[in-house]
C-alpha cells in the first residue's frame, strides 16, 4: 500500500476524517516553506500538498495566484520543489503530494519529472488541467515510478465521468466543492453533489477543497467524504504572519500551527 492508502485506511478504521493541507514551494519566502510544512505535520495534518509555482495558475484563486507569484518574484523553480520534498521527508513520512500545471511539467520531461519526485520521497500528482483521458504521458510515468495521481471532479461532472474518473485515479479522488476557483464561496447544494460523488467513488478515497475556511466548513463538507482540503485560507493566513515584521519566525510558526490544529480538531475553546 501506498503512504496515501495507508493513512487514509488507518483514519477509516479510526472513524477520523483526513486533513490535507496545501503550501506553495517559495512562499512566503523561500526559506520558510519548509519550516511551514514541518509546522503543520506537527500539527495533524495527514497529507500536504507543495504547489509548484506556475504563471498562469488557472484553477486558483487570487490567494494562490498571488502566492505564485510571490514565489517566482524570489526565483524559485521545480528544482527547488523537489529539494523542499526531500528536505520534508528527511523527517517525516506524512503523505506529500505536488500540486500544479502540466506546462512545466512537459518542460522538465514527464519521465524525468516523475524519476526526480519519487527520488525526492514524493507520493503523488494533482495536476488539474490535465484531463484523465489525455493523461496517459504523465499517468505512465507516475506508474513507473510509484506515485499516485489524482484527477478532480465537481459538481458539474457527469455519473458516468465520475465512475471513469475513479477507475483512472489512484491515491484519491479530489472533488471540488464548486464551480469555480479556489477560495470560492460554498453552495447551497453541494450536500447532494457530495452524497452523489460519495455513491459514485468506490475504488478511492474522497476528498473535497475549495472554499473550507474553517473546521465547521471541514466538518459539514467532509460528511459525506473522507477529509478536506484547505490551501487559500492557509496561505492568507500565513501572508499575514509574515507580512508583519513585528512578529519572530517563531511566533509566526505557532500561528501556523495553531491554525492547521483549529482547522481539524476544532478552536481550543470549542475543544476544552
Amino acid at each position: 500500500m501506498s503512504r496515501l492508502d495507508q493513512t487514509f485506511a488507518a483514519l477509516r478504521s479510526q472513524g477520523e476524517k483526513a486533513m490535507g493541507l496545501f503550501m506553495t514551494n517559495g512562499f512566503p519566502t523561500p526559506d520558510a516553506t519548509l519550516s511551514i510544512l514541518h509546522a503543520i505535520d506537527d500539527a495533524g495534518v495527514d497529507f500536504i500538498e507543495l504547489g509548484m509555482p506556475f504563471s498562469d495558475p488557472l484553477a486558483e484563486g487570487l490567494p494562490i495566484q498571488r502566492s505564485s507569484e510571490r514565489a517566482l518574484s524570489h526565483g524559485v523553480t521545480m528544482d527547488d520543489a523537489f529539494d523542499t520534498a526531500a528536505g520534508f521527508r528527511k523527517n517525516s513520512d506524512t503523505p506529500l503530494l505536488l500540486m500544479g500545471y502540466v506546462n512545466p511539467v512537459f518542460k522538465y520531461g514527464p519521465d524525468r519529472f516523475c524519476e526526480r519526485a519519487q527520488a525526492a520521497g514524493v507520493d503523488g500528482l494533482i495536476l488539474p488541467d490535465v484531463p484523465p483521458e489525455e493523461a496517459g504521458f504523465i499517468a505512465d510515468a507516475a506508474k513507473r515510478h510509484d506515485l499516485d495521481i489524482v484527477f478532480l471532479i465537481a459538481p458539474n461532472t457527469s455519473d458516468e465521468r465520475i465512475r471513469r474518473i475513479d477507475e483512472l485515479a489512484s491515491g484519491f479522488v479530489y472533488a471540488v466543492s464548486v464551480t469555480g476557483l479556489t477560495g470560492s464561496a460554498l453552495s447551497g447544494d453541494v450536500d447532494a453533489y457530495l452524497k452523489r460523488a460519495r455513491s459514485l467513488v468506490t475504488d478511492n478515497a474522497l476528498l473535497v477543497g475549495f472554499g473550507i475556511k474553517s473546521h465547521d466548513d471541514a466538518m459539514q463538507l467532509s460528511e459525506h467524504t473522507d477529509g478536506f482540503i484547505v490551501g487559500s485560507a492557509l496561505i492568507n493566513r500565513c501572508a499575514e504572519m509574515w507580512d508583519d515584521p513585528s512578529l519572530s519566525d517563531e511566533e509566526r510558526l505557532d500561528a501556523v500551527r495553531t491554525f492547521a490544529s483549529d482547522l481539524k480538531y476544532g478552536p481550543a475553546a470549542e475543544v476544552a
